[in-house]
């Protein structure tokens, strides 16, 4: 089992800057791929940025390339998403997630952070 816990989120102008985290437990955290998913009010839920094991292999949305960063600490066993620029369409809960190797589903999610972006 893992056990992933976010924070970070709040209240941002448009054009602000927001850092989450996500820290896990429960299992070796270097071997896991993270990735982070957000979902607006009434819109399903949709794929932002991950990262496999090493923390270089990074891949991203494109509504949200050259925004936002995706990292990682595995001495922290942390995942940070660093989120510049913010416009009012980036307002969701951010979901972390976490898949096991050898497998593309994420297996494990946070419970969510609200992140609210006004304009």
């Amino acid at each position: 089992q893992v056990q992933l816990v976010e924070s970070g989120g709040g209240l941002v102008q448009a054009g602000g800057s927001l850092r989450l985290s996500c820290a896990a437990s429960g299992r070796t955290f270097s071997s896991l791929r993270m990735a982070w998913f957000r979902q607006a009010p009434g819109k399903e839920r949709e794929f932002v940025a991950r990262t496999l094991w090493t923390g270089f292999a990074t891949y991203y949305a494109d509504s949200v390339k050259g925004r936002f960063t995706i990292s990682r600490d595995n001495a922290e066993n942390t995942v940070y998403l660093q989120m510049d620029s913010l416009e009012p369409e980036d307002t969701a809960v951010y979901y972390c997630a976490a898949g096991l190797p050898g497998r593309t589903a994420y297996d494990y999610w946070g419970q969510g952070t609200q992140v609210t972006v006004s304009s």
